[in-house]
C-alpha cells in the first residue's frame, strides 16, 4: 500500500474515532458542557490536560526551534514544563474547591465585581482567539503537505471536525476526545523518535540516545553536531547565544503563562474531588514529560539528519520529501552557483522573510520567501515547523510512521483549538450572557447559547487560519506574556492574600496587559527594526516580557488593595475556606 493510502486511512480511522466519542459523550446540561459535570477521572483528566497543552507549538514547533537554535531553546521546555508545578501546587486544589464553572467567574466572584468579570472575559477571549488562529493555521499546513490539499481547505475540513466534538459534546465530548487525542499524538511522535534513535545511535530510547555516541562510532552525537555546525558556519549547537536576564525572563513568562492561561485552569474544574484536581495535575506532568524528555533528541536527529542528507546533495538526487515540502512552499532552494547541488551554510539564503513576519505569501497561503537571492552562499531556506513532521522521511521510514506523524500533527493541533473554543464559548455564554446581560435565561438557552457562540468562535477562528493575521508567528509572546502579565497574579492573590480587592484587581490586570501588549506591539510590528538587545528594556525580549508584567501587576494590585478599602468580611472568610483544608480546626483569633 502507497504512503498516501495509508495517511489518508489513519487520518480517515482517527477523525472517525473522534466524531464517534462526540456522539457517544453529547453534552445534555450546561453543567456537562462545561465541566463535564465534574465527574472526569484524575488520570483521564491528566492525559487531556496534556492534550490540551501539547498543541500543534509543542508537537510540531518546538523541536523545530530546539533544532535550529540548540542549547536556547531549553527555554520552552523548563517554562512549559515548570508552569505545571505551579499549576499543581498554587492553582488546581483552590481552583476546584472554590468549585466555578470558569476563569473570569472566579475573578468576578472572588473580587465581588462585575467590572473585574469583564475585565477578565476580555483577557480570555483575546488570549484564546490569538492562541486558537495559529492551531488553526497548523491544522491546514499539515492538510496541505499530507492530504494534498491547499491550505485553506485544510482549516475548513479542520472547521468541521472541531464543530462536531466541540459543539455537540462541550468539556464532557472534548475531554474523552481529548484522551484519544493524546494516545495518537504520543504514539505518532514516539515511534519515529525510536525508530530513528536506533538508526543514528543503536539506542532504542530517545532520551539515551540524545546522550550516545554516534552508530559505529567514538563520537558522541552532541559533539558530532557541534562539529556539522562549525563547518557550515554556525555557531555551536550546544553554544547559548541569549543573555541570562533574558533567558530567565521568557523561562518565566512561559511558566507562569502556562499557569495562567484560561483553557488549562479550566480542566481542573472537571474532576470530582479537590484531592483529584492536584492529582490531574500530576498526571499532566507525566504524560507531558514523555514528550518533553523526547524533543531535545528529537531536535538534534532531526538536525544530523537534515545537515548530512542535503548539504552539498544534488539536487536531482534526492528523494521526493524534499520536492514535496518545497510544494508546501515550508522549504525552498535557489542554485546560486549554477553547479546543481545544495550549499547549505550560514546565512540568509535570499531576500525575503517567512510570510509571517509579513513576506511574500503562496497561491494557497503558504509559507515562501522571494527568489530574489541575497549574496550569503546560503541557497537553502527551510521551515523549521518541518522538523518533526518531514523526520521520518529524511530518514526513510515506512510509509505507516509517516501516516502516524500526520495523524498526530493534525490531533495535536485539534485537540488545543477544542480546549480554547470552548473556553470562548464558555466566557460568553455563562459570563457575559447569562451573568450580565440575560440573567433570566433558562438552563437550556444557556446551553444553546453556549453552542451558538462556540459555532461562532470556530468561524472566527477559521477566518484567522485563512486569512493569518501578521502576530500568527508571534502567537506563543502573545499568549503566554498576557496570561502571564493578566490572570496569574490576580488568581494567586485571590487565592493566597485576604486583603486584596477588587480595586487592587483591576489595577493589576490592566496594569499588566497594557504593557505586555504595548511592548510587544512595539517591537513586532510598530518597530521591528529596533527589535534586538541595545533597545530592549533590561535587554529582555518581547517574549519574555510578561514577566516584568506580572512583577507590574503584583506591584500595582498590592499597593492599590493597600489605599483603598478591604474586601467585604464574607469575601476573607471566603478565602480562607478556599485554602484551609475541610475538617481543619480554624486559627485560634481568627488570624
Amino acid at each position: 500500500m502507497d504512503t498516501q493510502t495509508l495517511i489518508y486511512l489513519v487520518v480517515g480511522a482517527t477523525f472517525a474515532l473522534y466524531i464517534g466519542i462526540a456522539i457517544w459523550s453529547k453534552a445534555g446540561s450546561t453543567s456537562e458542557y462545561y465541566v463535564a459535570s465534574k465527574g472526569v477521572h484524575p488520570v483521564a483528566n491528566g492525559m487531556a490536560t496534556a492534550a490540551d497543552w501539547m498543541s500543534a507549538a509543542s508537537f510540531i514547533s518546538m523541536a523545530g526551534i530546539i533544532s535550529f537554535i540548540g542549547r536556547d531553546g531549553a527555554v520552552y521546555l523548563m517554562g512549559w514544563t515548570g508552569g505545571y508545578v505551579l499549576l499543581a501546587m498554587c492553582l488546581a486544589p483552590y481552583l476546584r474547591k472554590f468549585g466555578k464553572f470558569t476563569v473570569p467567574e472566579f475573578v468576578g466572584e472572588r473580587y465581588y465585581s462585575q467590572a473585574a468579570r469583564m475585565v477578565a472575559v476580555v483577557c480570555v477571549i483575546f488570549i484564546s482567539f490569538t492562541y486558537v488562529a495559529g492551531q488553526m493555521r497548523g491544522v491546514g499546513i499539515v492538510f496541505s503537505r499530507y492530504l494534498e490539499v491547499d491550505i485553506n481547505a485544510g482549516v475548513l475540513i479542520g472547521m468541521g471536525i472541531v464543530f462536531v466534538y466541540a459543539v455537540l459534546g462541550g468539556m464532557k465530548g472534548i475531554t474523552y476526545t481529548q484522551v484519544a487525542q493524546y494516545c495518537v499524538m504520543i504514539v505518532a511522535y514516539m515511534i519515529p523518535a525510536i525508530f530513528i534513535s536506533m538508526l543514528i545511535t543503536g539506542n532504542p530510547i530517545p532520551q539515551l540516545g540524545f546522550g550516545s555516541t554516534v552508530e559505529g562510532t567514538d563520537t558522541y552525537l552532541l559533539d558530532k553536531l557541534n562539529q556539522l555546525h562549525t563547518d557550515l558556519g554556525f555557531k555551536e549547537y550546544t553554544a547559548g547565544g541569549k543573555s541570562m536576564i533574558d533567558t530567565f525572563a521568557i523561562t518565566v513568562a512561559l511558566m507562569v503563562g502556562t499557569a495562567g492561561l484560561p483553557h488549562v485552569i479550566v480542566r481542573f474544574f472537571t474532576v470530582p474531588r479537590v484531592s483529584d484536581a492536584r492529582l490531574s495535575a500530576g498526571w499532566a506532568l507525566l504524560f507531558i514529560a514523555i514528550l518533553y524528555t523526547t524533543a531535545p533528541a528529537v531536535a538534534s536527529f532531526a538536525r544530523v539528519n537534515l545537515i548530512e542528507t542535503v548539504s552539498n546533495a544534488e539536487y536531482k538526487q534526492l528523494p521526493s520529501w524534499f520536492q514535496n515540502w518545497e510544494t508546501a512552499g515550508l522549504l525552498a532552494w535557489q542554485d546560486k552557483n549554477g553547479d546543481g547541488k545544495i550549499q547549505y551554510v550560514a546565512g540568509a539564503p535570499f531576500a525575503g522573510k517567512p510570510k509571517f513576519d509579513g513576506e511574500k505569501t503562496g497561491p494557497n497561503g503558504e509559507r515562501v520567501v522571494t527568489n530574489k537571492p541575497t549574496d550569503n552562499a546560503n541557497e537553502l531556506y527551510v521551515d523549521r515547523d518541518i522538523m518533526v513532521l518531514a523526520n521520518p522521511e529524511i530518514a526513510q521510514l515506512p510509509a505507516w510512521v509517516i501516516a502516524l506523524i500526520a495523524a498526530g500533527g493534525l490531533a495535536a493541533a485539534l485537540s488545543t483549538a477544542a480546549g480554547l473554543l470552548l473556553v470562548i464559548s464558555t466566557s460568553i455564554s455563562h459570563d457575559l450572557l447569562k451573568s450580565n446581560l440575560m440573567p433570566n435565561i433558562s438552563e437550556k438557552q444557556e446551553l444553546l447559547a453556549a453552542r451558538i457562540a462556540a459555532a461562532c468562535a470556530i468561524a472566527v477562528a477559521g477566518y484567522f487560519g485563512i486569512n493569518p493575521p501578521g502576530f500568527v508567528a508571534q502567537v506563543v509572546a502573545f499568549a503566554f506574556g498576557l496570561a502571564a502579565a493578566s490572570f496569574f497574579p490576580a488568581i494567586i492573590l485571590g487565592i493566597f492574600s485576604k486583603r486584596m480587592n477588587k480595586e487592587g484587581a483591576i489595577a493589576g490586570m490592566a496594569t499588566g496587559l497594557a504593557f505586555t501588549f504595548g511592548y510587544i506591539v512595539y517591537f513586532k510590528f510598530v518597530n521591528p527594526g529596533a527589535n534586538n538587545a541595545d533597545n530592549w528594556l533590561f535587554g529582555i525580549s518581547p517574549e519574555g516580557i510578561g514577566t516584568i508584567g506580572m512583577i507590574l501587576n503584583f506591584i500595582v494590585s498590592t499597593v492599590v488593595s493597600r489605599l483603598t478599602a478591604e474586601p467585604p468580611e464574607h469575601i476573607q472568610h471566603l478565602v480562607e475556606d478556599i485554602r484551609v483544608p475541610r475538617g481543619a480546626v480554624a486559627p485560634v483569633g481568627g488570624h
